[in-house]
């Protein structure tokens, strides 16, 4: 008995699931909170019956919602049941931790990452060295944002007006004790912290205690945390155990989702201007 052969029409993607994916993160993407099927349809590239379609499924499940006035649609609350999930999960602890065994082996200092929460850097992961000498931070202490190192690595990689005013409010902390604030001083910092991605301070908060950071991203590309090396850092190795806190960060950061490239593109343009 002869069999027809039939050739298979399996695909490794699904054409309806990728511009559905599609649709939902052109809009996720979008300054806009709304945006009307043609803007959806052009932005993504697809016919405007095929949208239609496919905002319905996906309006369906809640995923997306149409205003009934304007006809216009935005990401409905179906999103949050997925996400909840996932932010339910994500450990920072626990993904920071090989970064700061790295950075702290290496270094032979103190590691931590602190994750920034209003105008305050809480100290959520540690790695301390195996030297009987070291600096000692408890986990949940509180720094404020603007203090030494993680502060100006922080400031560095913050849009302008938020950064103008974060000077405003804060004038003294950048470097320790100062009555009044160096602010030319503090922008070159900031510039070179946007070239090399890391910031130092050599002993000005604490006589004798130097600190290294360099910030990490999230998937939106917004510093959410810092990692910090801390302790008797030798003043010539500065340059070197930077450049390793920053490639830490930086694979922390991709990680998480963040798309550096433009990251840093953006921001060392800014400090060639």
């Amino acid at each position: 008995m002869n069999r027809r052969k039939t050739s298979s029409n399996y695909t490794k993607t699904v054409p309806a699931v990728d511009q559905a994916l599609k649709i939902l993160f052109f809009m996720a993407k979008d300054k806009h909170p709304k945006l009307s099927l043609t803007e959806i349809c052009k932005g993504v590239g697809i016919h405007k019956s095929k949208g239609f379609s496919i905002l319905n499924t996906l309006a369906k499940y809640g995923l997306v919602q149409k205003d009934s006035e304007d006809k216009q649609y935005a990401l409905g609350l179906g999103i949050l049941s997925l996400s909840r999930k996932v932010l339910e999960n994500l450990d920072y602890r626990r993904i920071a931790m090989p970064y700061l065994e790295k950075i702290s082996n290496l270094t032979k200092a103190t590691a931590i990452f602190g994750v920034i929460l209003g105008e305050d850097l809480f100290v959520v992961a540690k790695k301390e060295p195996k030297s009987s000498v070291h600096i000692t931070i408890r986990l949940g202490y509180r720094f404020h944002i603007t203090h030494g190192a993680h502060g100006k690595a922080i400031a560095a990689f913050l849009e302008e007006k938020e950064l103008l005013s974060l000077i405003k409010k804060r004038k003294t902390y950048f470097f320790g004790n100062q009555t009044v604030l160096d602010k030319d001083r503090l922008m070159s910092e900031i510039r070179e912290c946007r070239k090399k991605g890391f910031a130092y301070d050599i002993g000005e908060l604490h006589p004798g205690i130097s600190a290294i950071s360099s910030p990490v991203f999230d998937s939106k590309n917004t510093p959410i945390g810092v990692l910090i090396i801390l302790g008797t850092l030798e003043k010539e190795k500065m340059e070197d155990f930077g450049r390793i806190v920053h490639e830490a960060a930086r694979d922390f950061s991709l990680e998480l989702g963040a798309d550096l490239k433009k990251t840093y593109e953006k921001y060392a343009n800014l400090a060639r201007e």
